[in-house]
């Protein structure tokens, strides 16, 4: 989104009229999906914390590049809610089909939730016979890169699946394992 981008670049060095133009349009009623979007992105790429319900919100929203859009943005707006929001749609079991912009939000941000929650999500995903591929993956790669030997056993398991096989062997790698 080249307008949230360049909004967001502005909005931490303007005025504060700006950012407190921005939070009202997250307060409206009846503003399109679009505005409250490119708002909460602009006020979050600014690091003001009024943009965190709405960038949740839009992290657990259908579309993946607005779930794309709301992570980038909860990472730079350093909320301490933010990894327990995270972790909370990475778990619902509900949304799992909309859990991998959570899952990559976990591991940019490397909370002490992180782990855990990438390891239940995994865990959970190889019980199902259909285990959403791409936020398995997500977790395996996360946990991978994160390194922490106590995903050693769930990447284990993921390593005898044939899709998740090479990453889940390099996690291992990195885990010490």
């Amino acid at each position: 989104m080249p307008g949230a981008r360049a909004a967001g670049a502005g909005a931490g060095a303007g005025p504060p009229e700006t950012g407190d133009a921005l939070a009202r349009v997250l307060g409206e009623t009846g503003r399109p999906l679009w505005a409250l979007e490119i708002a909460a992105f602009a006020l979050g790429c600014a690091r003001d914390r009024r943009a965190f319900e709405t960038l949740v919100f839009l992290l657990n929203y259908r579309d993946p590049v607005r779930g794309g859009t709301a992570a980038h943005a909860l990472v730079r707006l350093g909320d301490p809610r933010t990894a327990r929001a995270a972790a909370a749609l990475a778990t619902n079991e509900l949304r799992t089909a909309y859990a991998l912009h959570p899952v990559r939000l976990l591991v940019a941000l490397r909370a002490p939730e992180s782990v855990p929650t990438l390891v239940a999500v995994l865990d959970r995903l190889l019980e199902l016979p259909d285990p959403h591929w791409p936020v398995a993956l997500a977790c395996v790669e996360g946990l991978g890169r994160i390194g922490d030997p106590r995903a050693r056993p769930v990447l284990a398991r993921a390593a005898a699946q044939h899709r998740l096989r090479p990453a889940a062997e390099a996690a291992l790698a990195r885990t010490g394992g």
